[in-house]
């Protein structure tokens, strides 16, 4: 099969790495599988990939959220204006903005319809953001999910089914063997001797990054020594203000932020240097309010890594109690507990080897194949078997232009 994987953007965010992984994953079982992002900087894509990548010609655009979302839809319009730019079997959508392209494809006739990968939905308080997302997945003509838990959300909010695929973890680029270029990161990082804790994700709210900075500020009063590691950056969708509250509550708390401060925002990270990262931090912080799987969580896990969670799906889906450590995430003095408890030798040696496990049965290969026979089921020829919509997802239908 000839498969388009369309993501949001060529940056290293949990969309483009999942998007990425999977193409390669399918290219190893034989498919020819391209990944396509819009590619505003004209860099390409965050790292070379093992697989057919085709970076979208589009333009940077300042503005709301909403005008990105739209300009976005628009350079996938125009990318696959062609006969040629669409001679794909299968197009797979990653994202609000390639779900919204390919549904305008289909309902042009310039394809024959899509599969989406819903990670999560968002709770939009913009209606035009709200309306974009409903139509991504009213449209598609197979849905995806990587958990149970945003499957039954789907279902219950817009009445459709998702065959839920789950995720995977590249075990030869995430190791738990240090590695030739672990020191220099230390070094230009300025990181100290711990210990180090690492929070993915930027300052977001959906990252519960103000809850990660008060635990780290208690664990911080006993440990002086200790610094938080804040990698990456939030998504344009992220809350407004959430930022600034952050950093309030960091000059709150009298903790500095800079190389080789207390905290360390480090901005985007090359995918090169992330597997060095984790290894470099003593324990991933991860008591997420929403994910659509946790990559970060399998990514430090093959890294040998300590993770805290939240004690919530998704991640009560593939992790037993003892894998990692599990927090109520609205509880600051939860997390700090937990911060403090991954320190203990015996306890991280069990984690380590629970993690390493983990990881060791979240083979892409395996993610890949359970793709396959919903691709199948669109290939032409295929039987049909129409979703009808339903309560909110006939309202959606009907809400929705006939072509935008």
């Amino acid at each position: 099969m000839r498969i388009a994987i369309l993501t949001p953007s060529t940056d290293p965010r949990g969309t483009g790495v999942h998007a990425i992984a999977l193409g390669e994953a399918l290219c190893r079982l034989g498919h020819e599988a391209v990944v396509h992002a819009p590619d505003p900087t004209g860099r390409g894509f965050f790292r070379d990939a093992a697989c057919p990548v085709i970076s979208v010609a589009a333009k940077p655009v300042c503005g709301s959220a909403a005008a990105l979302v739209g300009a976005r839809i628009a350079d996938y319009l125009t990318h696959f204006s062609t006969p040629a730019a669409c001679d794909f079997d299968i197009f797979h959508a990653q994202c609000t903005i390639s779900g919204n392209a390919l549904a305008t494809l289909t309902r042009r006739r310039l394809i024959p319809g899509f599969v989406r990968t819903v990670h999560r939905t968002e709770p939009f308080s913009d209606p035009q953001l709200a309306r974009w997302q409903d139509r991504a997945i009213v449209d598609a003509g197979r849905l995806l999910c990587l958990s149970r838990t945003w499957a039954a959300a789907l279902a219950g909010e817009y009445g459709v089914q998702a065959e839920v695929i789950g995720s995977g973890v590249d075990g030869l680029l995430f190791g738990p063997e240090p590695g030739p270029d672990d020191g220099a990161l230390q070094k230009r990082l300025g990181l100290g001797h711990g210990p180090i804790f690492l929070s993915v994700g930027g300052f977001a709210a959906r990252k519960n990054s103000l809850a990660v900075i008060a635990a780290f500020a208690q664990v911080h009063e006993a440990v002086p020594a200790a610094q938080l590691v804040v990698a990456g950056e939030a998504t344009t969708h992220e809350a407004t203000g959430y930022e600034a509250r952050c950093r309030a509550a960091l000059e709150r708390a009298g903790l500095a932020v800079g190389p080789g401060r207390p905290v360390i925002r480090t901005g985007p990270v090359a995918q090169a240097d992330m597997p060095a990262l984790y290894r470099l931090c003593a324990t991933l912080v991860f008591p997420s309010l929403a994910e659509g799987y946790g990559q970060p969580v399998l990514e430090a896990m093959a890294s040998g890594t300590p993770v805290i969670v939240s004690a919530r799906p998704p991640f009560t889906e593939y992790l037993a109690p003892g894998e990692a450590l599990a927090v109520n995430p609205e509880d600051v003095a939860s997390i700090a507990a937990a911060m403090r408890v991954s320190l203990e030798p015996s306890r991280r040696a069990r984690l380590r080897n629970a993690g390493l496990e983990i990881a060791r049965a979240h083979a892409w290969a395996s993610c890949a194949a359970r793709h396959l026979p919903t691709y199948a089921a669109l290939l032409p020829g295929a039987a049909s078997v129409p979703r009808p919509a339903t309560g909110s997802a006939a309202w959606n239908t009907l809400r929705m232009p006939t072509d935008a």
